[in-house]
This record gives structure tokens, sequence and C-alpha cells, in this order.
């Protein structure tokens, strides 16, 4: 009976032991998660992707005097009529004026598409050569524009500033953080053709489509090489021109 009696003792030790190691590595998780959830939280966090950076909040966006007007050669795909938000994105907007008037985006081209995710995204130089592999790796001659991150939702039609994203090389060949990768909009834009629940704060606003948006969902179906997000077909930008707001909007 004691041999017996010590063997369930034995036992019942183990089992405790074993449930007490259990609750422990329980514990340790749970502090392991609410670590990263703090991180993940908080603004200006250097090495973290999720991290929000500093934003402007409850600024309603005042259109410009001026629309941007794209015209593609290819006469099918229309106008795209944009007004741009300067209280919003100062910087960016007048970056993309300063290239408009330079004739910049003429013969640049809308090298992606995707309707699935919902995006076309256009403007980069190194899209007029004939090397489709660099498209979307292109800028300007002139600096970065850091980010204006605001609280304005990404909609339908909304236009974006594209920048580089974490872990991609500095001009020193360090890798790129997430707070580095804030400031890299240059020249390339993107026009949003439904809700992005995933874009908002995380890329900088600078205007809207107000007319063509069906001509956005026409370049947005157009056919692309298999297993890619380029059109098979360049969809080139003849122009993009600046004009009063008052002619299209009223």
């Amino acid at each position: 009976m004691n041999r017996l009696s010590n063997f369930f003792n034995s036992v019942l030790n183990q089992r405790k032991t074993a449930v007490g190691i259990l609750i422990l590595t329980a514990l340790l998780a749970v502090g392991v998660s609410g670590c990263k959830n703090k991180n993940a939280n908080s603004a200006n966090v250097d090495d973290d992707p999720r991290a929000q950076p500093p934003f402007t909040s409850g600024v309603a966006p005042q259109p410009d005097a001026q629309v941007a007007v794209i015209e593609c050669e290819n006469p099918a795909y229309g106008k795209i009529v944009m007004e741009l938000y300067p209280n919003i994105a100062p910087k960016m907007v007048a970056r993309f004026k300063e290239l408009i008037a330079k004739g910049f985006y003429n013969g640049v081209t809308f090298h992606r598409i995707d309707p699935n995710l919902g995006i076309i995204q256009g403007g980069d130089p190194l899209s007029k050569d004939a090397d489709p592999a660099n498209d979307g790796s292109g800028d300007s001659d002139l600096p970065n524009v850091p980010g204006e991150f605001s609280d304005l939702l990404y909609d339908t039609g909304i236009v974006g500033a594209a920048r580089k994203g974490p872990g991609g090389p500095n001009k020193d060949g360090t890798p790129m953080t997430a707070k580095q990768a804030w400031d890299t909009a240059n020249c390339q834009f993107f026009i949003t053709l439904k809700r992005q629940i995933g874009f908002d704060r995380q890329y900088t606003i600078f205007g809207k489509v107000v007319q063509g948006m069906n001509n956005a969902n026409i370049i947005a179906g157009a056919p692309v090489e298999q297993g890619t997000e380029r059109p098979e077909e360049k969809i080139v930008i003849k122009s993009v021109t600046l004009e009063p707001r008052s002619n299209y909007v009223k």
C-alpha cells in the first residue's frame, strides 16, 4: 500500500509540475505579445513597419485652383482629371505641379495596373525606356519629398504619392527602415479604384479624381503580362497639364 500510495503521489506531483510549466509558458507568451502590441502602436518606432508616422488630423481638403489633366496616347483611355490638395500635402502638390510644368510626365506610362487590389500607378521616368523590369523603381532628379500623412481615407479616386518600402537599400547601402521609407515620395503617383483601408495614414494623399474614374477603370482592365501587374501594351501618358478647376467643377 505504501508503494502504491507513493506511486500515486509521484504521478500527482508530476502533473502539478507539468501544469505549472504550461501556466508559466502561457504567461510569458502573453507578456511578449503585450510588448509587441505596445511597439506597434508607438509612433516613430524606427524599425517597426507597422508604426504610424506623424499625420495631419481633422483638416478638410481645400482644392487648388488648378486641376491636373491626364491624357493618354491611346484615345480609348480618355482623360482623367484630378483636383489637388495643397493644404493637406503642400510639398507633394508643389512637386507634382513643378514636374507637370517641366513636361516630366509626358511619355511616361501607367506601368502598374491591378484591378483586384484596386490601383493604377504611373509617373516613373524609367517607364519610357525599353526595359520593363525597371519600371516602378525610378525617380526624378529632384530630392525626395517628406511624407505628408493625414487622416483622409483612401476611398475611390484618391490620388496618392507612391514611395519605397522598408528593407530596400539606402544610397549608402544600408537597409531602409520604416521611418526612412516614409520620406521617399518623389514623382510616382497612384489612383485607388476602390476603398483601400490598408493604405490609410501610410501614403501621402494629395488629390482626388473629379472626372474620368471610368477611364481609370478602363486602364485597370487592360490585359497584363501573365503573372505580373504590367500591361501587355504600354499605356503611355501623352501629357499631364494644369488647367483651371472651374473648367471641370462647378
